[in-house]
């Protein structure tokens, strides 16, 4: 059963997970994370949320808002780059450190068509290497990208960057002059029409650039992954995925400079046995027993959910 599981949120400024602290999903509480490549703050909301800490909301007030009554999970971020990165570099998407090709679902392939079709033309990558990505250009994947001012390296320099935890939606647009920067370069106000723009050619991309200093606001999310039952479901399709996957990683977002191979932040969904308390770690379940001696298998052995549990 998939409530054998709970899930845990980290996120930090590179894909070392000592550098990772855990995110207060539904908190309405973003975390901040300097990176050299950028200052950020973020916020995770999963609908039906059950997971680490202990006692976390189960929902948030965001899925009250008519545009996500539907979506299972949103993935909300201000940041300021360190240093300007053109558009065609910056990608947003799902990366491993280890093959995956032995554990990838039956489907799998069908389902990721869909995808392509329906949700994201421009996601691209190669599950079966040796380092699997699936890797989509910021400004096509993200749903919703909102402009601001320039405000140098400290999102805190700005007031209203705090917005991110006050449960009102990031809107598609421009602020304090950002939407001035959209116009000149005729990017469409809508939030689906600028996806779709973006798909329509190279030059459109390097055009672009994510400007040194600037505050930008962006929002990711779908009604498709569903984390309660850890399962994607696409139109006519569904698909368990995190039973398959094993090790620790998940699923991993990550924001990074794809020419440089620089991260500006990580983001992972970690799936934990039940008896987990809300730093990760194994309850002693028997008294004058280590961690290691009350679990099954040696300690340096990887958790691994077994798909049937996830039915």
């Amino acid at each position: 059963m998939a409530d054998k599981y709970l899930l845990r949120v980290t996120a930090g400024p590179s894909y070392d997970p000592s550098s990772h602290q855990v995110v207060a999903v539904n908190s309405g509480t973003p975390i901040s994370i300097q990176s050299p490549l950028c200052s950020a703050e973020i916020s995770v909301r999963i609908q039906n949320y059950r997971g680490l800490p202990r006692g976390s909301p189960s929902t948030s007030s965001y899925f009250s808002h008519p545009p996500h009554t539907h979506d299972q999970y949103s993935i909300g971020f201000s940041f300021v780059p360190h240093r300007s990165i053109n558009g065609k570099s910056l990608v947003f998407g799902n990366d491993f450190d280890h093959p995956i090709r032995d554990r990838i679902p039956p489907g799998f392939n069908a389902a990721f068509k869909i995808v392509k079709w329906a949700i994201d033309p421009g996601l691209e990558g190669d599950v079966y290497a040796e380092k699997p990505y699936l890797y989509g250009n910021a400004l096509s994947s993200i749903n919703v990208l909102s402009v601001g001012p320039n405000v140098g390296k400290e999102i805190i320099q700005y007031p209203s960057a705090g917005s991110l935890g006050d449960e009102e939606a990031i809107i598609e647009g421009g602020f304090e002059g950002g939407q001035e920067i959209r116009e000149e370069l005729h990017i469409p106000d809508n939030a689906a029409a600028r996806q779709k723009w973006f798909l329509g050619g190279r030059d459109r991309l390097e055009n672009w650039q994510w400007d040194e200093g600037r505050l930008y606001k962006a929002d990711f999310f779908n009604p498709y992954l569903d984390f309660n039952q850890f399962a994607l479901r696409l139109p006519g399709f569904s698909l368990k995925v995190l039973g398959y996957l094993g090790g620790e990683d998940y699923l991993r977002y990550v924001l990074k400079d794809i020419d440089t191979g620089e991260v500006l932040f990580v983001i992972v969904f970690t799936l934990l046995p039940n008896d987990q308390d809300d730093d990760g770690n194994a309850k002693t379940s028997q008294p004058g027993k280590s961690n290691a001696e009350s679990n099954d298998g040696p300690p340096d052995k990887p958790f691994e959910p077994r798909a049937e549990d996830l039915d």
